[in-house]
C-alpha cells in the first residue's frame, strides 16, 4: 500500500509542472551511455512519450559516436580524433552517415512509434534542414565535419505541428551538396534557438555541475551562465566538463529558456528533473 501511495505522490507532483509546460517545445540531445545501454534507453524512450502525452513537444537530436567506431572497426578502419572531434575523410563520412542516418535515427523513430507516439526520422539533409560549413579547429583540416551555419526549421515545424515527434541525425550538407558531420551537441543547440524552444536538455554521461568535483552528490541543481563562467575560471568546472557546459552556455546564448544537463545512465532522468521539485540534474538558466 505504502508503494501505491508513494506513485500517487510522485504523480501529484508532477501535476503543476504538466499544467505548466504543456505546450512547450523540448529539444532532446540524446546520446552517450543511455543511447547503448538497452534497460536505460527502454526508460528514456518512455519518458519521450510520457512527455508527448501530457501536451510537450519533444522534438529528439541524437548521437552515435560510438557505434561509428564499432562500425569502423568492423571494416577494419581505424577511428582518429583530434580536440574531442573525430577526423572524418571520405569513407568514415559515408560510414557515419550509414550508422547516424540508416540505423540509430529509424531505430529510434520505431521504438518511439512502439509506445504509441508518432515519430519520424529525418537528418539534416532531409528539406534543406542544416545548412554546414566546413570547420578547420586551429587551422588544422579534420576531413569532412561541419558546423551548423543555417537552420531550415520547415520541416521540424511541419512534424511538430502535425502531432509528429521528430528524430534527427545531425548529418548536414555544405553549398555544394558535399555532406558534413556535425557535433550532435551543436547540432541540438542551433536547432533549438531556431524553434525558439523553451527548454533543452543535454542527456549526458554525467550528474550535473558539481559544486565539489570529489562528491558525485554534491550536484548544483540551478545556477546561471555568470557562476558557471566563475566555476571555469576558479578550476572547479575543469577537463571534459566544460565542453559540455560550453553547449549550455551555447543554447541560453541562442535564446533558449532552461538548458538542462542530465545524468542519462540513470533511469527516467528527463521525468525526475522536468517533472519533480528538486529534479536530478543541473538547470542552467541566463
Amino acid at each position: 500500500m505504502e508503494q501505491i501511495i508513494k506513485k500517487a505522490e510522485v504523480l501529484t507532483e508532477a501535476l503543476p509542472y504538466i499544467n505548466e509546460f504543456k505546450g512547450f517545445t523540448v529539444v532532446i540531445k540524446y546520446g552517450g551511455s543511455a543511447l547503448i545501454n538497452e534497460d536505460v534507453k527502454e526508460t528514456i524512450i518512455k519518458d519521450i512519450a510520457l512527455m508527448k502525452f501530457v501536451g510537450l513537444k519533444p522534438v529528439v537530436v541524437h548521437g552515435g559516436g560510438k557505434d561509428i567506431t564499432n562500425m569502423l572497426e568492423k571494416l577494419g578502419k581505424e577511428s582518429e580524433f583530434r580536440n574531442g572531434l573525430r577526423v572524418t575523410d571520405a569513407e568514415t563520412m559515408e560510414v557515419a552517415q550509414m550508422v547516424l542516418a540508416g540505423k540509430i535515427n529509424k531505430e529510434l523513430a520505431a521504438d518511439l512509434s512502439s509506445k504509441g507516439i508518432n515519430a519520424v526520422g529525418i537528418c539534416g539533409k532531409d528539406a534543406g534542414t542544416l545548412y554546414a560549413k566546413k570547420i578547420m579547429p586551429n587551422g588544422e583540416d579534420i576531413g569532412l565535419v561541419g558546423e551548423v551555419e543555417k537552420v531550415n526549421t520547415q520541416l521540424i515545424q511541419s512534424l511538430v505541428d502535425n502531432d509528429f515527434v521528430p528524430v534527427i541525425s545531425p548529418i548536414g550538407f555544405d553549398k555544394t551538396g558535399e555532406s558534413l558531420n556535425i557535433n550532435a551537441d551543436y547540432a541540438a543547440v542551433a536547432i533549438a534557438g531556431a524553434l525558439n524552444a523553451n527548454k533543452l536538455v543535454f542527456i549526458t554521461d554525467v550528474s550535473g555541475v558539481l559544486e565539489d568535483i570529489n562528491d558525485p552528490k554534491s550536484v548544483i541543481s540551478v545556477i546561471n551562465v555568470k557562476q558557471v563562467e566563475k566555476m571555469i575560471d576558479n578550476g572547479i568546472i575543469s577537463g571534459g566538463m566544460i565542453p559540455k557546459v560550453d553547449c549550455c552556455i551555447a543554447g541560453v546564448n541562442a535564446g533558449v529558456q532552461h538548458v538542462h544537463i542530465l545524468d542519462g545512465r540513470i533511469p527516467h532522468c528527463l521525468i525526475l528533473e522536468i517533472f519533480t521539485k528538486k529534479g536530478i540534474g543541473t538547470l542552467i538558466e541566463r
